[in-house]
């Protein structure tokens, strides 16, 4: 083993195939029969777009009248409920309304009672006060002229008094 390294060992490759034979062209109906049904299919498509569109025109012509339908019987029943409102509105207020006129008028008869009895107890009350008054006045003008007259009395004594005082002076 002497110094020196071993050559590396050599690959020998096998030559590669050959390629494949082109395809042999065999005479077929596919194509024409691919043709036959793209054509069908096509003409199935626009047979069911137009049979769509048939539904949707006649689907929108009825739901459209469905619509104004159920819209007619929405305001007609929205108009009985109106209605009926109004006619409960208008007994509710034709019953409030006599309910307060004979609030108003069992008012009245009680204020008016109230004036009777208050009347009558004034002119009670007054003919009492009056007879309390007249007599009242009597009296103080009965004491009026007591009153007076003594005091005219006295004048008078006063003045009578005076009069023989001067005379006696007089005479003096």
């Amino acid at each position: 083993m002497g110094g020196r390294p071993s050559p590396p060992p050599t690959i020998v490759y096998s030559p590669p195939p050959p390629p494949p034979a082109p395809p042999t062209p065999v005479p077929t109906q596919s194509l024409q029969t691919q043709t036959a049904l793209n054509e069908v299919s096509g003409a199935q498509q626009r047979l069911n777009m137009e049979l769509g569109a048939q539904l949707d025109r006649t689907n929108a012509e009825f739901f459209a009248g469905q619509d104004i339908r159920k819209t007619q019987a929405t305001g007609a029943e929205e108009r009985l409920r109106l209605g009926t409102l109004g006619e409960q509105e208008r007994a509710t207020t034709v019953t409030r309304g006599e309910q307060e006129r004979l609030g108003i008028e069992t008012t009245g008869v009680q204020y008016r009672a109230g004036l009777e009895t208050a009347g009558e107890q004034e002119r009670l009350g007054i003919a009492a006060t009056g007879t309390e008054q007249r007599a009242t006045v009597g009296k103080t003008a009965e004491e009026t002229r007591a009153t007076d007259l003594q005091q005219e009395m006295f004048r008078r004594y006063k003045e009578n008094r005076d009069y023989e005082q001067a005379q006696r002076q007089y005479r003096t």
